[in-house]
């Protein structure tokens, strides 16, 4: 029988213990005496959004499927629970079997957000380990880190052995392999590493110099031994029916989790394009699974839990060529059991419309649009692929089939961007309001709500926008409070509900996305001073960020003000993911003249991807 690594007394005392227990529905319990290999899988951030995360499922899955190894999952505990495990000299363990981290063979950490970085540094903290990967021990476990941040892995470089450059599913199991040899040879860390770094995908920081010009700016990156490569090629599944690891089982939480539902994805990567999106980029090329493997995904997945609702998942549903196959399958089969079906990602169409309105309850439920922008010309620049006809005539269907909710996404701060197009916000969300009340009132459902939310926009590494310069957050704020002005001008402001993210945190996260080596000691400091749960409102203080700014004499206005060169040796640059710089280029170049590109099935913009061989690349051969 396990025993617990926590007292009753201390899980009697903190919030939601069920984090910290394991034994859930579906967790995978090994005899460790008879495996080669533990890894510790760790998000850092709390219980609820890690048990979320697509990624870490089918890992974990995929891990465990193999007998020589037992993977197990860590999260970062909660505040409460952090300073009891501090004072008390508890080390952070993982859930399955209850054991110190420090105990493992790897811990592997996926790295969704900017934000959570100050978790990295407490999941090695409260694990008795050094933070930086130079004053570790030969005995402490192996770090990987992976996820869409990898793709800019420099800021958090030192922290970690290596890095996991692209999808899970592909070199895992040459990489856990490699371990084994050299451990069987009484191979050194150091060892592995070597070794590893001969591994496509693998990056290893501390087998590579940087230099820095005058202005500060990169002078040159390169290996600094024989087994490291020049550049790091991402891996990818390129087809999905043959590489995709299904999860049969999915662990089932004590505790709602923030998606609290099987999760079924339906495809990686996008057809679209649009020039701020970092997934759409480093995701590519679009690739499908077949509609009958999803199906018998289903159907196993929701029989093996109880959960009564499904989540199809992927940057943009809509584009998924069966997605009518796949929903009406689903509600045949589960409509009557009262499984509700979940489509996010979806362009506002007439199909996408009326799957809804089958599946959800339109009294309760809202429609979401994501324009991005107010202006045509700002969606132009941003290559959003939408006309103002489209999302009005998308708002008509919406409302004649029975929603008086929608919610409006839009994002401030753009490259380019004016007042006329912030004020184009309130503009479009008048429009919207107006084709409600075009409907006779007789057949209207009640009065319409509009819910309009900006967020700043972050330039991001491995998109066309990743040279763009930012704001100050001042200057955020007055953004914000032209749009607000322009809402409360219109006819139907009432009907119009405006919100807005706080600029503090996105000139950080801005920060943190495009960094360099050197943004490691703002990190660390930040974290010695007590910042943690960055992502969390009531646990960000960007006072202490501040602080740790002027202590490391680093100068975030360096990393987020500066629009850069295209000549510029940019912190990622070593890393090949899979689109190519000249496209890049040639895509912010045209978003600044404001001319957009078609979508991937309308025609190849020669990104680079087709050299992977699989997806949307090969649709239409010739």
């Amino acid at each position: 029988m396990r025993k617990l690594a926590l007292s009753d007394e201390i899980l009697m005392s903190v919030d939601k213990a069920a984090r910290y227990i394991g034994g859930e529905v579906n967790s995978v319990l090994k005899d460790k005496e008879k495996v080669d290999i533990r890894v510790a899988f760790a998000f850092p951030d709390v219980f609820e959004i890690g048990m979320s995360n697509l990624g870490m499922m089918i890992l974990y899955n995929m891990f465990n499927e193999r007998e020589d190894i037992w993977c197990e999952r860590v999260y970062s505990p909660w505040t409460d629970l952090d300073r009891i495990m501090r004072e008390q000299d508890i080390p952070l363990f993982a859930l399955e079997s209850q054991d110190p981290v420090k105990d493992f063979d790897f811990l592997c950490i996926t790295l969704g957000y900017e934000m959570c970085y100050t978790n990295v540094l407490q999941l090695l903290d409260l694990s008795h380990m050094a933070l930086r990967a130079r004053d570790r021990k030969e005995e402490d476990p192996v770090v990987i880190g992976g996820g869409a941040c990898a793709y800019n892995p420099e800021p958090v470089a030192p922290f970690f052995d290596l890095f996991y450059i692209g999808e899970g599913e592909t070199v895992y199991d040459a990489l856990f392999d490699a371990y084994k040899e050299n451990r069987a040879r009484g191979g050194s860390k150091l060892d592995f590493l070597r070794r590893a770094a001969q591994i496509p995908g693998i990056y290893v920081p501390r087998f590579y110099s940087v230099t820095y010009k005058e202005d500060g700016t990169i002078a040159s990156f390169h290996p600094n031994c024989q087994e490291a490569p020049e550049r790091i090629e991402k891996q990818i599944v390129a087809d999905l029916e043959k590489g995709y690891r299904t999860i049969a089982r999915p662990v089932i939480p004590y505790i709602k989790a923030t998606q609290d539902r099987v999760t079924l994805e339906i495809m990686r990567g996008c057809i679209r394009g649009c020039r701020f999106c970092q997934a759409g980029m480093i995701y590519r090329p679009n690739r499908e699974r077949d509609v009958r493997s999803l199906i018998q995904s289903a159907k196993q997945m929701l029989d093996e839990t109880g959960y009564e609702e499904i989540s199809l998942s992927s940057l943009s549903s809509s584009d998924y060529r069966d997605l009518k196959e796949l929903v009406g399958f689903l509600m045949d089969e589960y409509g009557s059991s009262a499984v509700n079906i979940s489509l996010p990602s979806l362009r506002i169409d007439s199909f996408a419309l009326d799957a809804m309105s089958k599946v959800q309850d339109v009294r309760k439920s809202s429609v979401t649009f994501a324009p991005e922008a107010g202006t045509q010309r700002m969606r132009d620049v941003i290559n959003k692929g939408l006309t103002q006809e489209d999302i009005l005539h998308g708002a008509s269907q919406a409302f004649h089939g029975g929603w008086n909710k929608v919610k409006l996404y839009f994002m401030l701060g753009l490259p380019t961007e004016t007042d006329e197009d912030v004020k184009g916000i309130g503009c479009l969300a008048e429009r919207i309001a107006e084709c409600y009340y075009e409907i006779p009132k007789d057949k209207r459902n009640g009065k319409v709500q509009i819910s309009v939310s900006t967020s700043f926009f972050v330039p991001k590494p491995f998109t066309p926008f990743q040279w763009a310069g930012m704001h100050p957050p001042g200057t955020y704020v007055e953004k914000a409070r032209t749009c607000k002005a322009q809402i409360r001008s219109q006819l139907n402001q009432r009907s119009i509900r405006y919100s807005w993210h706080e600029p503090d945190v996105t000139v950080l996260e801005g920060f943190l996305a495009r960094g360099d080596r050197r943004c490691a000691d703002v990190i660390e400091k930040a974290y010695r001073l007590g910042c943690m749960y960055d992502a969390w409102t009531e646990n960000f203080r960007y006072d202490l960020w501040l602080k740790a700014f002027a202590e490391t004499g680093v100068d975030m206005d360096f990393y987020t003000l500066r629009e850069r060169s295209v000549d510029e040796i940019l912190p990622w640059d070593f890393i090949d993911a899979g689109v190519t710089k000249d496209f890049l280029i040639r895509e912010w170049k045209k978003a600044l003249q404001g001319i957009p590109s078609p979508n991937c099935r309308k025609q190849c913009s020669g990104c680079g991807a087709r050299r992977y061989e699989g997806g949307v690349c090969f649709e239409n051969p010739g």
